[in-house]
């Protein structure tokens, strides 16, 4: 069973004036966070950035690359105090609604395998593992495989 959002967050584009309070989210959820150099390259990029706030607090966001008819989710985060509250899927779902409206027929994602709760909300959002990239993600001890999942809009 999902949950279902009881709180009405607003979706809007990343500026630069939001990397303040999407650094200190990154730097709170990952162990390997991107810096803040990442994420002006992608707004620079003409990626779509998108911030997802709660009575003004950051406590989303997601970062996609969309071209040649296909969407790649580079980064979605929710703030460690609002998991398992519904963000991660409506976030998940609004970055398949961008993807959508942007030409895509398919969303590709690269994944973790030790973020079982992630994993299992791709799946729930239809996602499936397609692939694997050895040696993807820096890790503790060394580097992380990532699984590639995707899925057709």
């Amino acid at each position: 069973m999902s949950a279902v959002l009881k709180e009405a967050p607003q979706l809007a584009p990343m500026r630069p004036a939001d990397l303040d309070d999407v650094i200190a989210l990154e730097n709170a959820v990952y162990s390997h966070p991107w810096t803040q150099g990442n994420f002006m390259d992608s707004l620079q990029a003409g990626y779509d950035c998108w911030a997802w706030r709660l009575n003004g607090e950051l406590i989303g966001y997601f970062v996609l690359a969309a071209a040649a008819g296909e969407a790649h989710l580079l980064n979605l985060s929710v703030s460690a105090a609002h998991q398992r509250r519904g963000h991660g899927g409506a976030l998940l779902r609004e970055a398949m609604r961008v993807a959508r409206e942007k030409g895509a027929a398919d969303l590709f994602l690269e994944v973790r395998p030790t973020n079982v709760a992630a994993r299992a909300l791709y799946a729930r959002c239809g996602f499936r593992q397609i692939g694997l990239r050895r040696d993807y993600y820096p890790a503790q001890a060394g580097r992380e495989d990532a699984l590639v999942f995707g899925m057709h809009l």
